[in-house]
């Protein structure tokens, strides 16, 4: 039967328009003459369909991606390093014209005998037997416009026509012509052959069978390798494309045009090699005899076919819109995505992106803490992050605060929190960054009469900012900053994660949301306290890091003096633990899991009303000249100065009005939610009991 081909169908990757764009603007501009790309493509494979017994036979694919242009520093980089593994090379041109009327008016006929001449000067002067690769030869017409991102584009696969026609017998698997030891030896003979040679040969081999083996050559090695041997023990083999059962691939036929110029074959065995990537499996390979009538020496050019059709069958150029894909900032958006996907399609299917995605963080502080938690919250695909901060940038801090550089600390310094943002949004452009220079009123720190009505401004513009966002982060360097925020994150029952350094040491802890006696009640469990929980007094005016007054600092007590890597563990530490909580059906009144062997819930990761991702702890201290983290859980106090029922309530009825006390006075926390009183009954035991003690004594003496 006459032999006959399955045809290419071309394959391009949107990141390939992308390169041809920056080559486009960066390299070619107006040269419009033909440019060296490499394309490459892979067996035939068919697909099982789901559910049925049936196969899907895959097109013949020549792709074009990332490797398609050589690397700019190195333009004679390795052909396989600019393709997959498990692909073979093919080299092309692309002809990329500079207006619709030229790509329209082109004469395509000389442009297209121009390919096919080149592929037969290849096969006569002998470099086709040295590279093989070179039979793959393809035209890529091409007009990019850039305004729109569109691309009109049409492909060409010259290949040579024989005169006569080749035929061929029934095309059987190799594993019905072959014994399993030959279809082995065959395997690892290719194997070995790949490791041996470069890429350019790998799309077409020798193979000679024999009882002891099969042995596998190069094209060039034709002479001595078959030296001797008989007819039926010479196997010419390439890497074939197409998948179906009765029709090879298209790179065959320029391979009969070089073996019947070169070696006057008129009948030779073909061995279409097809393999599962991966897997060393070409038991899907296909073998049979192609033949002509008589050999027929040619010294012109033979007549060529190859331009392909578009998806309306005929011949014709076609279009790619990737209005959607092309704008830079909607392929980070696209890549990020896929780096994420990637973790749900491949190892937790359960992962809620679009959740952790949608929710909007605030994130109270943009110092060293406030820029590594920016980062990792970018890195899990947060699009809505908002810092508040009112200090400057400093020249100590660019080199720990990675969204500052060092311009950002020239003429006094620009405002941390909008410089945060709009270094977050060069960073990735799809990021909704906002800064705000707010300042946080604090216990103990007087308002004066001056600034009274805008510290009300402040605490109503941070009231707002609370109510617009999920997850509050509060990452500043002193204990009574994080007072307010903690009172209204209680109040609204928001996420709240904090994060504390010391010199080696960090904390990192989930508040819980109150009392919040309903829940815990029907749940049976402990509500889980907040910052301040652990306090029998009232936040003051003093340092976590240096627990002295913040008004009245030495130099060295007013720098965070912490070992440099100890905040980026505790900013990875708040943000994942915020991610746990996202995937916690308990949300932010999950209770607190344990450490394995603590009892309890070591194995809550793997019960279903527990996180995804794996416990989920109430707090986290790090202790780095240890490297040991541990897992403490603690319980909410009422009367707590910052989330107790005492505190909120004061806090409804008053309003600011109650702020304003707290600001002048960090005691009236003291007296509201009763530590006053108790302090107060527990000096009057001691001095009962030292009344007591003294009484004895003088009884002893007496």
């Amino acid at each position: 039967m006459l032999l006959q081909f399955h045809p290419w169908a071309s394959a391009v990757e949107a990141p390939f328009w992308q390169l041809l764009t920056q080559r486009k603007m960066d390299v070619f501009k107006l040269d419009d003459s033909p440019k060296p790309v490499l394309g490459y493509y892979s067996t035939g494979q068919q697909v099982r369909v789901p559910g049925k017994d049936t196969s899907v036979a895959l097109p013949a694919r020549l792709c074009l991606g990332t490797g398609a242009f050589p690397d700019g520093t190195d333009p004679e980089q390795h052909q396989a390093g600019r393709i997959p593994a498990f692909t073979f090379p093919a080299p092309g041109i692309v002809k990329n014209t500079n207006t619709i009327e030229d790509f329209k008016s082109i004469d395509k006929t000389a442009l297209f005998k121009m390919a096919v001449d080149q592929i037969w000067d290849d096969i006569t002067s002998g470099r086709a037997a040295l590279d093989p690769s070179l039979l793959n030869r393809f035209l890529l017409l091409t007009f990019a416009d850039l305004k729109k991102f569109k691309f009109y584009y049409w492909f060409a696969f010259p290949a040579l026509q024989a005169d006569p026609a080749w035929t061929a017998d029934t095309m059987q698997e190799i594993t019905l012509a072959f014994s399993p030891v030959q279809v082995n030896n065959l395997r690892l003979g290719l194997d070995q052959y790949r490791q041996a040679h470069p890429s350019s040969q790998w799309g077409f081999f020798l193979v000679r069978e024999s009882q002891d083996g099969m042995s596998v050559a190069r094209l060039q090695d034709w002479n001595e390798f078959f030296a001797g041997c008989d007819e039926s023990q010479m196997i010419i083999g390439f890497a074939d494309p197409s998948s179906l059962d009765s029709h090879p691939g298209w790179p065959l036929r320029n391979l009969l045009a070089l073996l019947q110029h070169q070696w006057k074959v008129t009948k030779v065995r073909v061995l279409c090699l097809r393999e599962v990537p991966g897997k060393q499996d070409i038991g899907s390979s296909k073998l049979f005899t192609a033949h002509v009538p008589s050999y027929v020496p040619v010294s012109a050019c033979p007549k060529a076919v190859g331009w392909e059709k578009n998806a309306q069958g005929k011949l014709g150029p076609r279009l790619a819109d990737l209005a959607p894909l092309m704008d830079p900032a909607r392929l980070a958006d696209t890549a990020v995505n896929l780096n994420l996907k990637l973790m749900r399609w491949r190892l937790l299917p359960d992962l809620q992106l679009e959740k952790v995605q949608e929710t909007r963080c605030l994130l109270l502080g943009a110092g060293t803490l406030g820029c590594y938690v920016a980062r990792s919250l970018l890195g899990w695909g947060v699009r809505n992050i908002t810092f508040v901060d009112n200090a400057k940038v400093s020249f100590s801090n660019p080199v720990r605060q990675p969204l500052f550089e060092f311009e950002d600390c020239l003429e006094g310094g620009k405002d941390k929190a909008t410089t945060a943002a709009a270094s977050l949004r060069k960073v990735y452009p799809g990021v909704n960054a906002v800064g705000h220079a707010l300042s946080i009123p604090m216990p103990g720190h007087p308002i004066s009469s001056q600034l009274y009505e805008s510290a009300q401004k402040d605490v109503a513009t941070l009231e707002e900012l609370f109510r617009q966002h999920d997850a509050i982060f509060l990452l500043m360097d002193s204990r009574e900053s994080r007072w307010l925020p903690t009172l209204l994150g209680a109040r609204m029952k928001k996420i709240v994660i904090n994060a504390a350094l010391g010199f080696d040491t960090f904390l990192v802890m989930r508040h819980g949301v109150g009392q919040d006696r309903e829940h815990h009640i029907s749940s049976e469990s402990a509500p889980l306290g907040c910052y301040f929980c652990n306090d029998i007094v009232a936040p003051t005016d003093v340092s976590e890091h240096t627990m002295v007054s913040l008004s009245d600092r030495t130099l060295d007590q007013q720098c965070t003096v912490t070992r440099p890597g100890l905040s980026a563990i505790a900013s990875a530490m708040a943000v994942e633990m915020m991610v746990s909580l996202l995937h916690h059906p308990d949300g932010v009144r999950a209770p607190a899991d344990k450490a394995d062997g603590e009892g309890g819930r070591e194995d809550r990761a793997q019960d279903q009303q527990g996180s995804t991702l794996g416990l989920l702890p109430h707090q986290i201290r790090g202790f780095l000249s240890r490297f040991k983290n541990l897992l403490i859980s603690g319980q909410a106090y009422d009367r707590c100065t910052a989330c107790s029922d005492a505190i909120l309530g004061a806090y409804e009825q008053e309003g600011f009005g109650f702020l304003a006390k707290v600001f002048e006075d960090a005691k009236h926390l003291e007296d509201v939610t009763g530590l006053t009183k108790m302090k107060e009954e527990s000096e009057g035991l001691d001095m009962e009991w030292a009344e007591d003690s003294e009484g004895e004594d003088i009884d002893e003496d007496m």
